[in-house]
C-alpha cells in the first residue's frame, strides 16, 4: 500500500488551483488592478515614443491595437475563472506538462524585463531627487551613474516591500497607487495646458526623420498589450464572478493604458513645442516632470506609481517560476524574481541609450507572446470547447501529457510564429500599414488547428 501512494505522488506534479470558495477578489479590486498596471512609467514612455506618430495617428493606434490586445486579456481571464489555474499552469494543456516551461519561460523574462523598465525610470526619479536635494550629479553628466544605481536599489527594496505578503500585499499596493496616480495625472495634464492648448498639440507636426509608421506603431502598441494577457488567469482566477474575470480587466487595462499613454503624448509633444526639439529620449516620465518644473513631490509619486505595475509584473513572472518549479512557494518565487529584475536593470547602463534598450525589448515580446497566446487561446477555445479537465493538471503521462510531457503541435506552431514574425517585422507593406503581432496571432491560431488535426488523426 505504501509502495503505491509514493507511486502516485511521483506520477503527480503540485498545481495550485484556486477552489470557488476561497475567491474573494470583488469587481473594484480587480478594475484597479488592471487601471494600476498600466497607469505607470512604461505607459507613459510609451505615450512618449508615439508622439513620433502625431497625435492622431498615436490616439487611433493606442485605441485599436490596445482594444484588439485586450480581448486576448479577457479570453484568458475568463480561462483563469473557470479553472482556478494561473496562465501558465494552463498552458500545460496547450503545450503540455514539460513543454509548458517554454511559455513559462517567456512570462519569466518578459515580466522581469517590464520591472527592469519601470524600475529604470523611477530610479531615474530617485537619481533627480538626490541631484535637487544632495546636488549629485544627474545621470547623463560624469559621475550621474551613483544616483541611478541607489535608485535601483531603493527600487528594490520597495519592490521586496511590496510582495512581501505575496498576493495580498500587491492587491493593497493596487489600492493604494491608483489614488496616487489620480492625483498625479491631474496635475501633469494642469501643467501641460497651462504650456500649451489641446490644438497646438494636436496640430503639431513630426519632423520627417523621426517619424513612425503606422505598422511600427501598431506593432509597438500591440507588444506592450499583449505583455499583460499572460498574467491574466493569474488575477481571476482569485474571483468568484464569470463576469468580473472578462470585463474588469478589459475595462480597467482599457482605462489605464489609454489615460497614461494620453499623458506621455501630450507631455512629450508640448515639450517638443516649447523646446522646438522632438527627442524621443526625453519620453520618460522622470526627464517630463523634470523639464515641466513638477518638484521633487512629483518625482516621488512616479517612484510610487511604479511599484503599481511592477506587482502585476512581479506576480506574473513568479507565477511562471513556480510552474517551472512547482515546489517553490509563490512568496519565495516572489523574492527570486525581485533579485533577477534588479540585475536586468542595470542593463541599459551599459548598453546605450534606455530608448533602444526599450525597442529591442518590445521586439522581443511581441516575437514570443503572439504565437504563444494564439495558442493558449485557440486550445481552450477551439480544441477543448473551453472545458479543461481540471483534475488532469500536473498528472504525469495523462490527458496533458502528449509525447514525453510535450505538445509538438504547440512547439512547432511556436517556432513557426516566431520565424514568421521576424521575416515579416521589417517589410514594406506590414511597416507602412498593419503591422505582423496580429498575423502572425492569426496564421498561428490557424496552424495550431491544422497540426491538432493531423495529430488527432
Amino acid at each position: 500500500m505504501e509502495t503505491k501512494q509514493k507511486e502516485v505522488m511521483i506520477e503527480r506534479i503540485p498545481i495550485e488551483r484556486i477552489p470557488m470558495e476561497a475567491r474573494h477578489t470583488n469587481w473594484w479590486d480587480m478594475f484597479a488592478t488592471w487601471v494600476g498596471a498600466n497607469a505607470n512609467n512604461g505607459t507613459w514612455f510609451v505615450g512618449g515614443v508615439l508622439a513620433a506618430c502625431g497625435f492622431a495617428v498615436a490616439m487611433n493606434v493606442l485605441v485599436i491595437s490596445s482594444a484588439l490586445s485586450y480581448v486576448f486579456l479577457s479570453l484568458v481571464g475568463y480561462m483563469g475563472y473557470k479553472t482556478g489555474l494561473s496562465t501558465m499552469s494552463l498552458s500545460r494543456a496547450s503545450f503540455g506538462e514539460r513543454g509548458s516551461y517554454l511559455p513559462s519561460l517567456v512570462n519569466i523574462t518578459q515580466f522581469i524585463g517590464w520591472t527592469a523598465v519601470n524600475t529604470f525610470i523611477a530610479a531615474q526619479s530617485v537619481g533627480l531627487i538626490l541631484t535637487q536635494l544632495l546636488g549629485w550629479p544627474s545621470f547623463g553628466q560624469p559621475g550621474g551613474a551613483k544616483g541611478l544605481v541607489v535608485g535601483i536599489i531603493v527600487m528594490s527594496i520597495l519592490h521586496i516591500l511590496s510582495v512581501s505578503a505575496g498576493s495580498r500585499s500587491i492587491q493593497m499596493i493596487e489600492r493604494l497607487g491608483i489614488i496616487l496616480v489620480l492625483v498625479f495625472v491631474i496635475w501633469e495634464s494642469v501643467a501641460v495646458f497651462k504650456t500649451v492648448s489641446l490644438t497646438e498639440i494636436a496640430h503639431w507636426q513630426v519632423p520627417a526623420k523621426a517619424r513612425m509608421t503606422t505598422g511600427a506603431a501598431i506593432d509597438y502598441v500591440a507588444a506592450f498589450n499583449l505583455a499583460w494577457v499572460t498574467a491574466g488567469a493569474d488575477f481571476t482566477r482569485f474571483t468568484p464572478s464569470r463576469a468580473n474575470s472578462v470585463v474588469s480587466p478589459f475595462v480597467g487595462a482599457m482605462v489605464g493604458v489609454l489615460w497614461f499613454a494620453f499623458i506621455g503624448l501630450i507631455s512629450t509633444i508640448s515639450i517638443a513645442i516649447t523646446s522646438g526639439t522632438y527627442n524621443a529620449n526625453n519620453s520618460d516620465p522622470s526627464t517630463i516632470a523634470a523639464k515641466l518644473g513638477l518638484g521633487v513631490i512629483a518625482l516621488l509619486v512616479i517612484v510610487l506609481t511604479s511599484m503599481t505595475a511592477n506587482a502585476v509584473n512581479l506576480l506574473g513572472a513568479g507565477s511562471a517560476l513556480s510552474n517551472i518549479f512547482p515546489k517553490l512557494n509563490l512568496k519565495l518565487a516572489l523574492w527570486i524574481v525581485v533579485i533577477l529584475a534588479t540585475v536586468v536593470t542595470l542593463i541599459p547602463m551599459f548598453v546605450g541609450s534606455f530608448l533602444d534598450t526599450f525597442e529591442s525589448f518590445l521586439d522581443y515580446v511581441a516575437m514570443v507572446l503572439g504565437p504563444t497566446i494564439a495558442i493558449i487561446c485557440t486550445d481552450f477555445y477551439w480544441k477543448a470547447k473551453r472545458h479543461y479537465q481540471v483534475e488532469e493538471f500536473g498528472r504525469v503521462k495523462g490527458r496533458y501529457w502528449y509525447k514525453g510531457g510535450v505538445n509538438p503541435a504547440a512547439i512547432i506552431t511556436f517556432v513557426v510564429g516566431v520565424v514568421i514574425f521576424l521575416a515579416c517585422q521589417k517589410q514594406t507593406f506590414f511597416v507602412n500599414t498593419v503591422g505582423i503581432t496580429f498575423i502572425d496571432m492569426v496564421v498561428s491560431s490557424l496552424l495550431y488547428m491544422v497540426l491538432s488535426k493531423l495529430q488527432r488523426s
